[in-house]
């Protein structure tokens, strides 16, 4: 190598090292022992860092110089390692013992001691689960117990004292100076599954979800029910199922909110391509109050929990960034989650006389105004051969949809012109002069020479040209039309320029009798096999029971308070078919 001349004052040892100059990691830093960074002050290819070096043209030939005695005075002490402990582990790879706990040392903040970090081999410190029942996935303290929550199991493991058993299996807690006392199992083949996020609390009562037994669970007072299996069985049996996919794990989030005692749970499924985003999740509550899950919700967040009195969620917005909501406030519309406004619906089975065939002829409701019909369906009559087309159907009656008491509000308009010239066409010019009252799309003409059911298609007020859906027959000049059409209530303030029209009140919808929202039930079925009479032309439906759809709309008082205390409706019983 190329020459370098160093001048040794003193009898001391120096330590010779080389500087990296290959590959692209921290090119033409010191190497210490395998690591760079050296403390120092010398600037190295713009790196902060490092010992001086003797810079040569030739990288390779650059050396750093370090002294190893202090000060580098003559016999002064030696800087080295000193001694060293260490142990040789004959099999020093790791294992992971999924159904192990292991605990460290003691923390007393009083007394300075902290050994958190102390896991000591000689003693015994761990304490070991059946791993039959899987890896231990959620671990849970509660006063002198450890509630120990596996994939296929629930345990309680004692802290701080151990149970002794008697000849007889009768079992004695006794003091001990065990941390971790004697695993008890709980009674029951459930566990936590790989979902440990379903976790929640409060009081003595925790809830959890068991995907293997497509379940959710309560656990108190030393045993465990299953809360699913309380009029929601069904549901929770497919949808749980439906969590963990081909693509991937799904999630099933849990907590309580406590601001309105409930259970939240939200299974949140794995699908790559939903057909909605509300049908890549079921967000639900249980109530232990009326013992039952009493509501779905329209949101799905990726976290929730509560505190000091308030539930929370965290979602992730279209940027990518995680938002904190608080839920249950009264600054927002009722219904609204992350920003959206959403329906509240209502689906329930009217079923009196449950043997006898009835037409359902009304329908009414105690409540606020604001809610509507969106279906009324009955029963099927089973599977029914039709001769014409050779294959089966479904045979059932259902309604037109039934709008709330303000949705369905509307006045009627009327108007008249004179038309200028004759037509046979679908267009014809008005005499402005003669013009009076209201035209609009939508409304229905009549007068000499108009086809039945013609329909104003546009008009324009100011030269008073006008087209219609239908051809006029051989229409005379200076021909009275006339015009009439409905105004809803949405509509009143555009057309009549204020929300109080001078004009009587009619209602395509609900409409209110003696406090209540009542409305008849118009069929729009079509027709089945062997049925003359059929759709409009029939009041009610006809069926054993009938399945009915309620939700609140977004017109009236949006973000209110909408209740609902009873549904009822007028039925004839049939004659035995």
């Amino acid at each position: 190598m190329a020459g370098a001349q160093i001048e040794v004052k003193y009898f001391n040892t120096f330590l010779l090292k080389k500087v990296s100059t290959t590959g692209n990691v921290a090119q033409g830093k010191i190497i210490y022992n395998g690591s760079f960074g050296v403390p120092g002050e010398a600037l190295l290819g713009g790196i902060q860092g490092g010992y001086p070096v003797l810079l040569s043209q030739n990288n390779v030939n650059s050396w750093v110089i370090e002294e190893s005695r202090i000060r580098g005075g003559y016999n002064n002490t030696s800087v080295d390692f000193g001694a060293k402990a260490y142990l040789i582990e004959n099999e020093p790879s790791g294992v992971r013992r999924f159904n192990t706990l292991i605990y460290s040392g003691i923390f007393n903040s009083k007394t300075g001691i902290n050994k958190t970090n102390v896991f000591s081999v000689g003693t015994d410190i761990t304490k070991s689960a059946d791993p039959a029942n899987g890896s231990i996935q959620k671990l849970y303290a509660e006063d002198t117990n450890l509630n120990v929550f596996q994939e296929l199991k629930v345990s309680r493991a004692l802290i701080d004292k151990d149970a002794i058993y008697s000849a007889e299996g009768g079992g004695t807690v006794t003091a001990s100076n065990l941390v971790i006392g004697v695993i008890q199992p709980i009674l029951g083949k459930y566990g936590i599954s790989q979902n440990p996020e379903s976790f929640a609390i409060y009081g003595n009562r925790k809830y959890f979800s068991d995907k293997n037994n497509n379940a959710i669970l309560r656990l108190s007072g030393g045993s465990i029910e299953e809360i699913s299996s309380l009029g929601m069985k069904d549901f929770f049996r497919d949808n749980i199922n439906r969590v963990n996919t081909a693509q991937g794990l799904g999630k099933i989030l849990g907590a309580y909110d406590i601001y309105t005692s409930e259970y939240v749970s939200s299974l949140q499924f794995n699908r790559p391509i939903p057909s909605s985003e509300a049908d890549s999740f079921a967000t639900l509550s249980f109530d232990e109050r009326a013992k039952g899950w009493t509501s779905f919700f329209s949101y799905k967040p990726d976290q929730i929990f509560s505190l000091r009195n308030n539930f929370y969620s965290v979602k992730t917005s279209d940027l990518g960034v995680s938002e904190l909501w608080r839920h249950n406030s009264t600054q927002v519309n009722r219904g609204s989650f992350y920003g959206e406004n959403h329906r509240t619906s209502i689906t329930f089975v009217l079923n009196p006389m449950p043997t006898n065939s009835k037409t359902f002829k009304t329908i009414g409701y105690q409540g606020s105004n604001g809610w509507e019909v969106n279906s009324m369906v009955s029963d099927s009559t089973g599977t029914v051969y039709n001769n014409n087309n050779s294959f089966s159907v479904l045979s059932l009656d259902s309604i037109s949809q039934i709008k709330s008491y303000t949705e369905g509000e509307y006045v009627v308009t009327e108007g008249s012109g004179n038309s200028l010239s004759a037509s046979s066409l679908t267009t014809v010019s008005l005499d402005i002069n003669s013009v009076n009252g209201i035209i609009r799309v939508g409304d229905s003409v009549s007068g000499v020479g108009v086809t039945g059911g013609t329909i104003v298609v546009s008009y324009d007020a100011g030269n008073g040209d006008l087209v219609v859906n239908l051809l006029f027959n051989n229409l005379l000049a200076n021909t009275l039309l006339s015009f009439t059409g409905a105004v809803t209530r949405v509509e009143y303030n555009t057309v009549f320029g204020n929300n109080i029209p001078g004009l009587p009140r009619y209602y395509a919808g609900f409409n209110l009798k003696e406090n209540k929202y009542v409305s008849n039930v118009t069929n729009n079925s079509l027709a089945s096999n062997g049925e003359v009479v059929f759709g409009d032309s029939v009041g009610g439906i006809k069926g054993y029971y009938s399945t009915v759809t309620m939700s609140t709309e977004l017109t009236t008082d949006l973000g209110g308070e909408k209740t609902l205390f009873s549904v009822e409706s007028f039925y004839d019983v049939n004659n035995g078919y």
